[in-house]
């Protein structure tokens, strides 16, 4: 009993841990990068999107040093499943920031819409932002939203919710991959019961 109880005090120590590094990923010594999906901020899961159904991205990113920013949306999968409505560049294409001091902000919207590239599935929308000097990089990666895209097409306005667009907003810390920690305590108990 005293060794179950020793396992499962290092198990929930080792997830504290994790969570405790993992709670803040989206800010590092460089910078601060925050994103929003419809509003709510990032990582959102269970979502369900229509084919031709907009949805509004949001990304703030906050430099701590004199340093270049490059951010990307990126698309995970082998096809593209959404077309970008309006935003600052396209899928997979570098926006780049040369030379910003430190204070420097920006927030970057899109507003993107399923096609019907990818149904009935998950399409993942993840950001990548680096944070460059001279002599070091810093990077921030993480999923903004991982939409289910129905194979149905969408009737409704064309227009989305507001979501947070002003540099005066403080930057609130998501916390992308809270999942890894629920996977490690599963990985836990299945040893644990194994033992047993």
């Amino acid at each position: 009993m005293e060794k179950k109880i020793n396992v499962l005090m290092i198990i929930f120590t080792l997830i504290l841990n994790f969570n405790i590094v993992i709670a803040d990923p989206a800010e590092n010594d460089f910078g601060i990068v925050n994103a929003w999906f419809n509003g709510q901020e990032a990582t959102v899961e269970n979502i369900q999107l229509k084919v031709g159904e907009p949805a509004e991205i949001d990304v703030y990113v906050k430099s701590k040093i004199d340093c270049d920013i490059y951010i990307e949306l990126i698309n995970p999968l082998v096809t593209m499943p959404y077309d970008i409505i309006s935003g600052p560049s396209e899928f997979d294409e570098l926006i780049k920031n040369r030379g910003v001091k430190s204070g420097w902000s920006e927030n970057y919207k899109w507003i993107i819409k399923p096609n019907e590239e990818w149904t009935n599935g998950n399409a993942p929308i993840n950001i990548f932002v680096q944070f460059s000097d001279r002599d070091e990089n810093r990077i921030e990666k993480f999923t903004i939203a991982n939409p289910h895209i129905l194979d149905e097409h969408y009737s409704g306005p064309t227009c989305t919710a507001a979501a947070p667009s002003s540099t005066d907003q403080p930057p609130s810390q998501g916390s992308p991959g809270f999942g890894v920690a629920g996977a490690l305590l599963g990985i836990a108990l299945v040893m644990m019961a194994r033992r047993n």
